[in-house]
């Protein structure tokens, strides 16, 4: 399986702020005020992917990989790995959703009264959405499995 691309994220990042600006320009006065916790839910689950990482790591780096107990089974680690990627993308798809409001209520800020009111709301979902690309990010690095050196079928560099 190959590792998630930076630009791969990055693209549906902005393909969502896209699509979400021309919405949110087409319908903002419709939508109900955003409030603060709008896209912290986020932070709970990134959290819980930091903390999945570090004890990953730890297993794989102490090589206590296989089905005994207080060893790592592959098929966890391939649960995580498929984890870390489907939260990969909801980061960044979330994080250019939050970036394409922000877009809008930026300029707006000066004159509409509830931009300036939504924007902590926003800015709150867009930190969200990053942090939850970097721990999914951190997830999928820390199930990669270490470089044995004295295996025998690796052509020696």
């Amino acid at each position: 399986m190959n590792a998630t691309r930076i630009r791969d994220l990055l693209a549906l990042a902005l393909l969502a702020a896209v699509i979400a600006w021309l919405l949110i320009r087409t319908m903002y006065g419709s939508l109900p005020p955003i409030p603060v916790y709008a896209g912290a839910s986020l932070y709970p689950v990134a959290a819980l992917e930091v903390v999945l990482a570090f004890m990953i790591r730890s297993r794989v780096q102490n090589h206590q990989l296989g089905d005994g107990p207080r060893q790592l089974h592959p098929i966890t680690a391939a649960r995580s790995v498929a984890l870390a990627k489907a939260s990969a993308l909801v980061g960044a798809a979330s994080t250019g959703v939050w970036v394409g409001f922000l877009l809008y209520l930026l300029p707006q800020w000066a004159t509409v009264q509830a931009a300036s009111q939504d924007s902590t709301g926003v800015i709150v979902g867009a930190i969200a959405g990053v942090a939850l690309v970097a721990a999914a990010l951190w997830l999928e690095h820390c199930c990669r499995t270490p470089e044995d050196p004295d295996d025998p079928s690796e052509p020696a560099t």
